[in-house]
This record gives structure tokens, C-alpha cells and sequence, in this order.
């Protein structure tokens, strides 16, 4: 007769996953705040453990490396930074139809999106600037949030049935990203709605997409 599965010991309350979970959690938000002050390549181990208030053994519970954290937390800030701009599509107060209505739809989010870098450079830093050249973990996050962002920009602006391109999601969203690294490297100037102004110019080749 097969036993059953060990049940899990509750300690305080909350079972094993659940505690380990929370630790994960704890890192990579203390990952994100200490790699968006000193930069990746400056930061420690030990550095993220301590502002986690964690011992080394528990980050190697969670984490091969510091590569994995780092592509754990950049997966963490796109997932949070794509919420932010569907929040904001889909809030958008849009009176056109058709290609006017979407185009606006696209301007809401993309003044959310640079609001959101301007809020919080921290998180700017880790999306924009620390994960090029890391290596092929981190790459693999950063392609795949690149692809869930030109999806939400084709979703947001193509024409209903119009033919996915790929590749020129793949340019709209670099475009965005380049523009962002300028407008930071320039102090934020110009304002958020005249660069979200100059990043719907590049999104504008998806909608005339046909």
C-alpha cells in the first residue's frame, strides 16, 4: 500500500512553501533595490541578503546564482511595469473610433510607462541599463519581456485581424527603449507627454501595419 505524501509542518502558522515563498519574494525585492543603488556589477550576495535580512544559506535556497536573481527580479519589473500600461489602456478615456481611438489608447499607456520610469529611477536602472551582457539567463528574460511587450503594442494598435509582425514589434519596443535611455540620460526632458509623443511616431508603423 502506497504511503501518503508527508504532510507539511506549519511553523507559526504558515507551511514550508509558503515561508520559503516569502523568501524568494523578500529577495528579489531587496535585489531590485540594492542592484537600482549600486548597480548589479557592484553588488553583492551578501549585500542583497542583508537589506532582505536574510543569512547567505536561504538564498541559495531560492537562487543557482546571482544571475538567477537578477533574471528573476527583471522578470518581476516588466511583469509589474506591462500591468501598469494594460491598467492604463484599459482606464484610457478614449472618445475616437478606429485607428484615432487606438492610437490614443497607445498614447495613454505609453505616458504611463514613462511616468513610471520617471517615479521610480530605480527600477528604470535595473530595466533599461543592468541586464545587457550578463548573460544567456538574463538575455532569455530580457527577449521574452521584449516579445510580451511588442504583443500588448500590436494588441493595442493593430487593426482587429490584422497579421502579427514579429519583427517589427521587436523594433517598436527597441525604439521605446532607446528613447527612454536618451530622456533619462537628459535629466527627463522634455515632459513625459512630448517624449510618449515622440515614442507613438515609432509605434505608429504597427498600426499602419497591414
Amino acid at each position: 500500500m502506497t504511503k501518503p505524501p508527508p504532510t507539511q509542518r506549519p511553523y507559526r502558522g504558515v507551511k514550508r512553501d509558503e515561508r520559503r515563498e516569502r523568501r524568494r519574494l523578500d529577495l528579489i525585492a531587496a535585489a531590485i533595490a540594492v542592484y537600482g543603488k549600486r548597480g548589479y556589477r557592484h553588488s553583492t550576495v551578501k549585500a542583497v541578503c542583508d537589506r532582505a535580512g536574510l543569512t547567505e544559506r536561504y538564498f541559495y535556497e531560492s537562487f543557482e546564482n546571482s544571475e538567477a536573481l537578477l533574471a528573476a527580479c527583471y522578470a518581476a519589473v516588466a511583469l509589474a511595469v506591462l500591468a501598469e500600461l494594460l491598467e492604463a489602456g484599459a482606464g484610457a478615456k478614449v472618445t475616437g473610433v478606429g485607428d484615432a481611438a487606438r492610437t490614443e489608447r497607445m498614447r495613454t499607456m505609453l505616458r504611463a510607462y514613462f511616468r513610471r520610469l520617471k517615479r521610480d529611477p530605480r527600477t528604470a536602472k535595473l530595466f533599461l541599463m543592468e541586464i545587457r551582457g550578463v548573460g544567456p539567463v538574463v538575455e532569455a528574460s530580457f527577449e521574452n519581456s521584449l516579445r510580451e511587450f511588442g504583443r500588448a503594442i500590436s494588441a493595442t494598435l493593430a487593426p482587429r485581424g490584422a497579421r502579427r509582425d514579429p519583427m517589427l514589434e521587436a523594433g517598436a519596443v527597441g525604439g521605446i527603449m532607446h528613447i527612454a535611455l536618451h530622456w533619462i540620460g537628459d535629466g527627463y526632458r522634455p515632459s513625459v507627454n512630448r517624449v510618449a509623443d515622440t515614442a507613438l511616431r515609432i509605434c505608429g508603423a504597427i498600426r499602419d501595419h497591414r
